[in-house]
């Protein structure tokens, strides 16, 4: 059975913008008492964006840049150390900032799905339409994983990490919508049975830690990623539609968290915290869900990661966010 975990009230995705480590490190710790996030700075170029900085912690793959997007190699060459210096540097802020923090932390990479629509193998095409290349990514990824929360858990010894995979491709992974290098066809559906077993795996190696799942793109395969093992699942709000509710509904009875992503991730006027979060107490009257379970059952995040907002919004942002689940917590009505 999943062990239930009691989640913060509020964080981040993952991304800001910019490409001071040292900067992000404070905004991503200032911003959140009890659960800071390990920030990735995309902006820096190739290595820090999502896919290669988690193709820097694979174990015994190693990849680079192409003109087409990341591409599996033979050794590690100047992009995966490129990444993975990149990841160090991150760790150094991050360890700076977190001096004696006991409480949770989260860290985030590109989960198995995304990855293998996203890395290229030698011919050109995705890992994806290779099921022994696809095995061979997840257990590699699975590994590269374990040693990095061990890292994390050494620079910061209170925290309890929890792991995020990112895993935007999941739908199209799921319904067959990954284009094949030509662009003229799609990669055939993936099994979901071998989708769910997949991430089990990968989220087997936090050890009973919690892992949540985000997704920024519609229809959340919720009873897929439930039955996989998630602590949480983490979405972008604006994108819920009423068809969603029974999943919801059953997600949050279930005791899987929701982090659910209210705040825009670009710049724009902020609404006041309280109006932030009227979406999600109007669903819990929808779904007839008792109010007192609301702090309880969501985190409150940004929609998607702030890597396009600009510094100021995006300290905003994640300021607004904590307030607003103070005020989904002082008055869950």
């Amino acid at each position: 059975m999943k062990a239930h975990f009691s989640f913060a009230p509020a964080t981040g995705i993952g991304s800001l913008p910019g490409g001071d480590a040292r900067e992000a490190a404070r905004t991503a710790t200032g911003s959140f008492e009890d659960f800071p996030f390990l920030p990735e700075l995309p902006a820096r170029g190739p290595g820090a964006d999502m896919i290669g900085r988690t193709a820097g912690m694979l174990v015994e793959v190693y990849a680079r840049v192409e003109p087409s997007g990341w591409r599996i190699g033979d050794r590690p060459g100047r992009d995966t150390r490129r990444a993975r210096s990149w990841l160090g540097e991150d760790l150094d802020a991050l360890e700076e900032f977190t001096q004696g923090y006991e409480g949770q932390l989260k860290v985030q990479a590109v989960g198995p799905w995304t990855l293998a629509a996203n890395l290229e193998l030698k011919n050109g095409e995705v890992a994806l339409s290779d099921p022994g290349a696809r095995r061979d990514l997840a257990a590699s990824l699975a590994e590269g994983l374990r040693l990095h929360l061990e890292e994390v858990q050494r620079r910061v010894p209170g925290a309890q990490t929890v792991l995020q995979l990112d895993e935007p491709a999941l739908i199209d992974v799921l319904r067959g919508h990954v284009r094949t290098a030509s662009g003229y066809r799609t990669h055939r559906a993936v099994d979901r049975q071998v989708i769910e077993d997949t991430l089990r795996d990968v989220i087997g190696v936090h050890g009973g830690g919690p892992v949540v799942v985000h997704s920024c793109a519609p229809d959340v395969p919720f009873a897929l990623l439930r039955r996989a093992g998630v602590a949480a699942i983490s979405l972008d709000f604006s994108l819920l539609t009423e068809r969603d509710d029974d999943a919801i509904g059953e997600t949050v009875e279930g005791g899987t968290r929701l982090f659910a992503g209210v705040v825009p991730g670009t710049d724009g006027p902020l609404s006041d915290p309280a109006g932030s979060v009227m979406g999600v107490r109007s669903l819990w009257r929808r779904l007839g869900l008792s109010p007192g379970l609301l702090a309880e059952a969501v985190t409150v995040t940004p929609s998607c990661g702030l890597a396009g907002a600009s510094p100021g919004y995006a300290r905003e942002a994640l300021a607004h966010c904590a307030r607003a689940a103070r005020s989904l917590a002082d008055n869950p009505e």
